[in-house]
């Protein structure tokens, strides 16, 4: 499927309906763990009617505190390298998998504006990671344009063709 820069509800829902498939043919159950996205990818999985044969958690983290408690992200990793960086995106993915009975699972976390972005992470910036049990975790940083709904948006695609991917390689 071929998105517009910024998709629309029709396109996150087709992605969401690629998705499904994929984790049903896999027999697996999706656990997300979501920060800048605030829910949506959750949400647009489970607009889909049979969403819990196959969407087992959705987790939103915002605060440090919320990363720690509910993902088991490490204190020292959001010390030196902050909430929007690799090293707690791959701590989000892998600790929704141990903490959730889930196959295969996914987490973002980024700045989705208007204000938070630094020279170093404008606003924009996302990580998302993703994860299926038994093998590594893998991450990719994307720079987004747009508002905030824009950015998040963008942030719902990438996380699902991400999810569609892991389950197709």
């Amino acid at each position: 499927m071929e998105l517009s820069s910024v998709p629309t509800d029709a396109e996150l829902l087709e992605l969401a309906g690629e998705v499904a498939s994929a984790v049903l043919q896999h027999r697996l159950m999706l656990v997300t763990a979501e920060s800048c996205s605030g829910g949506w990818i959750a949400k647009t999985l489970t607009d889909l009617p049979g969403s819990s044969a196959w969407f087992d958690t959705g987790v939103v983290t915002y605060s440090y505190e919320a990363k720690e408690a509910l993902l088991g992200v490490n204190p020292r990793t959001l010390e030196l390298s902050g909430a929007v960086s690799e090293e707690t995106v791959l701590e989000m993915v892998s600790g929704a998998l141990a903490r959730f009975g889930a196959g295969v699972a996914v987490a973002v976390t980024g700045i989705a504006g208007p204000s938070g972005g630094t020279p170093d992470k404008p606003v924009g910036t996302v990580w998302i990671g993703w994860k299926r049990r038994g093998r590594y975790a893998h991450a990719q940083l994307f720079h987004f344009s747009g508002d905030r709904e824009a950015v998040r948006r963008q942030t719902v695609a990438a996380a699902l063709i991400g999810v569609r991917k892991t389950l197709t390689e």
